[in-house]
């Protein structure tokens, strides 16, 4: 009996050192990873390594593919950006792939046609889908394959078909879709949503991946394509034309970040809201660290430094060629350490933007063997975008414009040739020999989710799998008390934070709200890549084969 007990508590000892809350384990490899939320993608971005491609044309790739098997979620109808580390400079890039509101998209015509706030569906909803020129303008700096070459997967995949994925099942039947033959015809040919494990063909999306493939990127914009999605337009009584197509290109810009703990944190400048992932950050570190990632003192600190970021958000950040957003001042350290004195004990339902003193999406991250690394999120918008399918080409149009406000003493009120705000953002994680593309897909949802990514790494030492992973919370905006939060919290979380007057919407283990992300790192000292891939989603983390 005495060496039956010394073997059990052996036995226990053992087992509960390979105890762990995650329930995956990080890719570790020493050549590329591409880390997307759909296997099949991960899998051509990985193909596309093996064969010599870039970060960038692997992540092309997956990016395509992304479109054809996550349809209602992105896609070439829509806007794109990227965060690119380049290895033999260390040098970080920036390019805005966000399209700009067709000219004739005004508050007058929208007062006109009886709108009081922005459509959020339909033609009036629509603004240029910059995606395609994205990947041109990545392709031409970083890309080393041929650009035909980066779409044989996805054109495949739309022809012969794939099969449906247990998480995409579940979003594939849209209200979106009522009222919209053309929209049914394509994507529930059989009069229903898909289900798990049936198999679904594009053959309109085929068509238009092989123009872009065949003809080049400006195809898009000024080919055979963009005539389609003018005819499209005409059709439902929209203002894009010729000219707004043809005339747009993506933007170079400089990356922002903060210093969080001795990581440099970067994110893309306005028009989009990674500013506000900075400005958390920045009052989350006026704070000590709770001792677990599910502290509920340090989930409120989180929790209400959010709703003063997302104020200040929402009171400043537009398109700065039409307005002057303030950057450094929303940055700066001595701001965050005022605003960081609103944060109390209990809960603020009311949080309002500062003064500073002048100034449904994928994500996917791949890093190649050199250590490349394109941190890459791209979007149609709102679940199937505008709703508004391109006639015979198998897409949607995104919804971006929807970004907009009506509001005329707003700075991002809507103008013709003006990019919305916007919510797709990636991140980036760095510190010495540690280079880390990330980002957590969904809305609103997203600038608070990186805070929380880069507080589970950098505050409570877990690994890139185990920081995805963790539980989350998520708010829409700053306004009210109201926090949608995952059970996987714990009981004396939920406790301790409506104790502190926070109204909890409880959700699942693993519930989507929260968001699907992916990352990659690259350790430049043991030339060792990592991946992850978030539990939340069809995805993972495919290291890149051998050749």
């Amino acid at each position: 009996m005495r060496t039956l007990a010394v073997t059990l508590l052996f036995v226990s000892i053992v087992y509960a050192q390979r105890d762990r809350s995650h329930g995956r384990s990080t890719v570790i490899s020493q050549g590329g990873i591409v880390a997307t939320s759909q296997v099949l993608a991960s899998q051509a971005g990985a193909q596309i390594l093996a064969q010599g491609g870039s970060a960038v044309d692997a992540a092309i790739a997956a990016n395509a593919v992304l479109g054809v098997v996550e349809p209602g979620m992105d896609g070439i109808g829509g806007d794109l950006f990227v965060l690119y580390r380049e290895a033999k400079t260390g040098k970080l890039h920036g390019l805005n792939g966000s399209g700009w509101a067709p000219k004739g998209l005004t508050r007058e015509y929208l007062l006109k046609k009886g709108h009081k706030t922005m459509p959020g569906e339909g033609i009036d909803s629509v603004s240029v889908p910059g995606c395609v020129d994205g990947w041109a303008k990545m392709h031409e700096r970083f890309g080393k394959l041929p650009w035909k070459t980066l779409f044989s997967a996805a054109i495949h995949y739309a022809e012969h078909g794939f099969p449906i994925q247990e998480m995409d099942s579940a979003s594939w039947d849209s209200p979106r879709m009522k009222g919209r033959p053309e929209s049914k015809a394509v994507f529930q040919p059989e009069g229903r949503a898909p289900r798990m494990g049936e198999i679904f063909r594009n053959p309109g999306l085929a068509k238009a991946l092989k123009l872009i493939a065949n003809n080049g990127p400006r195809e898009f914009y000024q080919g055979e394509l963009s005539l389609s999605i003018l005819n499209t337009v005409r059709k439902q009584g929209g203002v894009m034309n010729a000219e707004d197509l043809a005339q747009f290109q993506s933007e170079w810009v400089t990356p922002i970040s903060t210093d969080y703990r001795g990581w440099r944190v970067s994110e893309l400048p306005p028009n989009g809201q990674g500013i506000s992932a900075l400005i958390m950050l920045n009052l989350m570190e006026r704070f000590q660290p709770g001792p677990a990632t599910m502290d509920a003192a340090w989930l409120h600190t989180k929790i209400e430094a959010m709703k003063l970021a997302y104020s200040d958000l929402g009171a400043y950040v537009a398109d700065p060629k039409y307005a002057t957003v303030p950057v450094d001042p929303l940055l700066a350290k001595p701001y965050a350490a005022a605003r960081a004195k609103l944060i109390g004990k209990q809960a603020n339902c009311d949080a309002k933007p500062g003064q500073p003193i002048a100034s449904d999406t994928t994500y996917l991250s791949v890093v190649d063997k050199d250590g490349n690394i394109a941190s890459w999120i791209q979007s149609v918008s709102s679940l199937w975008g505008s709703g508004i399918v391109v006639d015979g080409m198998g897409f949607h149009l995104h919804n971006r414009a929807a970004g907009f406000t009506m509001d005329p003493k707003h700075p991002n009120v809507v103008a013709g040739r003006k990019r919305p705000f916007h919510t797709i953002i990636p991140g980036m994680l760095e510190k010495g020999d540690i280079h880390i593309g990330f980002g957590i897909m969904s809305g609103a949802n997203q600038p608070l989710a990186h805070a929380q990514f880069v507080s589970n790494y950098v505050d409570h030492g877990l690994n890139l799998q185990a920081a995805l992973e963790a539980p989350r919370f998520t708010k829409g905006n700053a306004k009210g008390c109201n926090v949608t939060i995952e059970s996987r919290v714990g009981i004396a979380a939920i406790q301790g934070l409506s104790a502190k007057g926070h109204l909890l919407d409880v959700r699942g283990e693993h519930s989507t709200r929260m968001g699907r992300g992916n990352a990659v790192l690259f350790d430049a000292r043991n030339k060792v890549t990592m991946g992850a891939s978030d539990s939340r989603a069809d995805g993972s983390a495919i290291p890149e084969p051998l050749r």
